[in-house]
């Protein structure tokens, strides 16, 4: 038996809904235009109904809120990222609020709005941008940095001759240059990983194929949260200097070889054989192992121009940090990384399917 309230298919617009409350006509869409989607449709529906008609027998115990919509006007207004927010808003309508925006109806809404995408996809364009919203509207929403202070980060011919220094460091008693240094340098360059990440990384989370090492960030002194965890990819320019890898264990050594030993709040077990690199090289104590991730995100970011992915592989939960990267480039960074043969830009499918024939023919 149909209910008042079951939501009706209409090929232009999805689902919508047409009832009547007391003599008067509700006609609304319901934001979902997926016709599999009808279970979700019907429970939106009988919500709606069943508030309406409180309203109408109750009309001094209506209930108060903040419209979703209104919200998302002042979060934007305020200075808040608006680029996901017109499909939200469109969804939700203008009845929704924002108290009756929960983990289950933000799952809901991630199935409505993008249906079938993959799971980084609805975090960063629903959840992300739903709940700053609500945390702007209910004042507790962390405030952006307003500082204008300087983030340090090497030129490439900066970086290119602090990679000639790491390349000629020796040990005492050691007439051969030792090679760990300066792979630690390139991978930090290529990838913007954290120094205890870089340090926990493992020969069994390495993908040569694809130039793609996984860090679990669940290790002590691997990196800050479980959050971080996530893939990098590094540049071919990387790969190369970071010379043949260990057969398994750690993949980044101590300059004697040995496997770094992680500690918590770690990163400084680099520090001396990096000094004297950057001593080496002419750059100034301003200039430490972390500046190298600084320098990657400027990077990454000059020659991509692709700021979900600048957070996604950074392992940035929140756009502050990240955002900062966005101002620092000259215009002509890119084209200075090129001819120091830094390229970070996406590869294509037909370079893929060269590089696999060329394996293939070996």
């Amino acid at each position: 038996m149909r209910k008042d309230w079951d939501p009706i298919w209409d090929e232009k617009w999805g689902w919508k809904v047409d009832f009547y409350i007391e003599g008067e006509r509700v006609r609304r869409r319901l934001g979902l235009r997926d016709k599999s989607l009808k279970k979700i449709a019907t429970q939106r529906a009988e919500k709606i109904y069943r508030e309406l008609w409180d309203r109408r027998l109750n009309p001094i115990a209506q209930r108060k809120g903040t419209p979703f919509w209104q919200a998302a006007k002042g979060y934007v207004d305020a200075g808040g990222e608006a680029r996901f927010l017109p499909k939200l808003i469109q969804h939700f309508g203008e009845h929704t609020l924002i108290e009756d925006i929960d983990e289950k109806e933000i799952v809901a809404t991630g199935v409505a709005v993008y249906p079938g995408r993959a799971p980084d996809t609805l975090r960063r364009q629903v959840r992300v941008p739903v709940s700053a919203v609500i945390r702007w509207a209910q004042g507790t929403r962390r405030r952006p940095s307003t500082d204008n202070k300087r983030v340090r980060w090497l030129t490439p011919e900066e970086a290119e001759a602090l990679l000639e220094a790491a390349a000629a460091l020796t040990l005492p008693r050691h007439p051969k240059p030792e090679p760990y240094t300066i792979a630690k340098i390139a991978f930090l360059l290529g990838s913007g990983c954290r120094t205890g990440e870089c340090f926990a990384a493992s020969v069994a989370d390495w993908n040569a194929g694809t130039r793609q090492l996984w860090i679990p960030a669940i290790e002590v002194g691997a990196g800050k949260t479980r959050s971080s965890a996530r893939w990098v990819k590094l540049p071919e320019r990387s790969v190369e200097l970071m010379g043949e890898i260990p057969l398994n264990g750690r993949m980044f050594r101590t300059p004697y070889g040995k496997e770094i030993k992680l500690i918590e709040s770690g990163g400084g077990q680099m520090q001396a054989a990096f000094n004297k690199a950057r001593d080496a090289a002419g750059l100034g104590e301003d200039v430490t192992p972390h500046v190298l991730r600084h320098t990657w995100a400027t990077w990454f970011y000059a020659q991509t121009r692709d700021f979900g992915t600048l957070m996604d592989q950074g392992g940035w939960s929140k756009a502050d940090m990240a955002n900062r990267y966005r101002k620092l480039a000259p215009d002509d960074l890119s084209e200075r990384l090129l001819q120091h043969g830094w390229d970070f830009r996406p590869e294509q499918p037909e370079d893929r399917r060269t590089r696999l024939r060329v394996v293939g023919d070996e």
